[in-house]
């Protein structure tokens, strides 16, 4: 059997020009977040099935990769569906498994808990760019605090790390469930019916008003409640839409005052405190798809990059699942392989503090003088440079273009006598 060279589909090896960028996020993500509290922590990229089929992960449990029972236990004469021979699965996300994290290990972690986590997470879903099966991502939650204080940190720690990477001028579109909740019961709809109106609003940006109209009407839902529905995307403009939309709502009796002030404080903070120049919006079209979120959502747009570059939300009723009591949660993830694809197609470079040198040696160089070049790169990386030791290729001209692409300005070669 032939092996095959290429990695599997949706997979991808990645390298080093674009590994060098990773690690540089990665590093500059921790120490930013590291500066804000949270702590690293980290959980198996393996979870039961039983958990990632909860139905707490809407979308993704349909691209699930299961992983068969082992030895034993599987038994393939017994089994009499797919369920019947796996117990486990790779995880889709860092959500539920930090849920099930915090309620296994509650009384040795402090309240409340900042997490950082960054790992692998697996989809069986549809390849494309900026998405892949195996992706990376990176995730902050706050879980014990159920004020505001935990949204406007998330938020300013969040557009903090965007800053430093490079990001500004970016948007943060934000909303709340249960005043999605409240505009579908003001218009009538049915409480059974409000995921499937979230499903079509969800479409806003695709197919717009007229087209949110046609499919709500299709899906047979009254023309009245669809008319009034809509009318709301239709009221205040600019920071004045909260307001308005705000106050019919809980002139209705659909909506408590506390959340709609809790919704503005968090806006009115993050304006106030921010450091990083981006766009904080109110945005009553914001669903997210998670069925988890309790409260707060809110996602990251880039210009002149399709979708979402980050996104997140309050769970308040996942880990209790867990835990068999309520424990407030909320969370923000920064879609790190979108980030990398938007660096990569600008030509970002990772900056260079120290500098990097590329040290040759001839090919007839004695073995005699390797203790002198390694004595004299210590010193180099002593004093903060980056040091590359190889040997002289005979097409030198080319591997100098090589070395000089790699960022080594400074090429010296070693001969038998002399440096130059």
């Amino acid at each position: 059997m032939a092996m095959v060279k290429k990695p599997v589909t949706g997979m991808k090896d990645i390298l080093p020009e674009e590994m060098q960028i990773r690690d540089y996020l990665i590093g500059l993500i921790k120490e930013t977040y590291r500066s804000f509290g949270f702590t690293p922590m980290e959980t198996p990229c393996v979870e039961s099935i039983e958990n990632l089929s909860s139905k707490q992960g809407g979308e993704n449990e349909k691209l699930i990769f299961r992983i068969l029972k082992r030895g034993e236990k599987l038994n393939l004469e017994t089994a009499t569906c797919a369920e019947d021979l796996v117990d486990s699965g790779l995880r889709y996300d860092l959500t539920v498994p930090l849920a099930r994290y915090y309620a296994n290990n509650t009384a040795k972690l402090p309240s409340p808990f900042k997490a950082l986590q960054i790992g692998s997470v697996f989809r069986a879903d549809r390849p494309q760019k900026g998405r892949f099966r195996q992706f990376t991502q990176c995730d902050i939650d706050i879980l014990g605090e159920p004020s505001e204080l935990a949204e406007i940190e998330l938020i300013l720690a969040t557009t903090t790390c965007l800053g430093r990477i490079g990001f500004k001028g970016f948007v943060i579109r934000i909303n709340d469930r249960r005043i999605l909740k409240a505009m579908s019961a003001y218009s009538g709809f049915n409480e059974a019916d409000f995921e499937e109106v979230c499903i079509i609003l969800d479409k806003m940006d695709k197919i717009g008003l007229d087209g949110v109209k046609a499919e709500l009407l299709e899906a047979g839902y009254a023309e009245d409640s669809v008319n009034k529905y809509l009318s709301l995307f239709e009221a205040g403009e600019g920071e004045n839409r909260l307001a308005v939309i705000g106050k019919i709502l809980v002139e209705a009796g659909v909506l408590e005052q506390e959340v709609l002030d809790r919704l503005q404080t968090i806006m009115k903070v993050v304006g106030e405190s921010s450091t990083t120049e981006f766009n904080l919006t109110f945005d009553p079209t914001l669903v997210r798809g998670m069925g988890y979120y309790t409260g707060t959502i809110y996602e990251i747009g880039v210009e002149g990059f399709p979708g979402a570059v980050g996104g997140g939300g309050r769970y308040d009723e996942m880990v209790g699942r867990f835990a068999g009591q309520k424990t407030c949660a909320v969370g923000f993830s920064i879609g790190f392989e979108r980030i990398i694809t938007i660096l990569m197609d600008e030509g970002f470079k990772v900056p260079e503090e120290g500098g990097k040198k590329a040290i040759v040696l001839d090919k007839d160089l004695p073995a005699e003088r390797y203790a002198e070049v390694f004595q004299k790169a210590a010193a180099l990386r002593a004093e903060g440079k980056t040091v590359l030791i190889l040997t002289k290729n005979k097409n030198f001209k080319f591997q100098k273009e090589q070395l000089t692409a790699q960022g080594y300005e400074d090429i010296e070669v070693v001969y038998k006598d002399e440096w130059k």
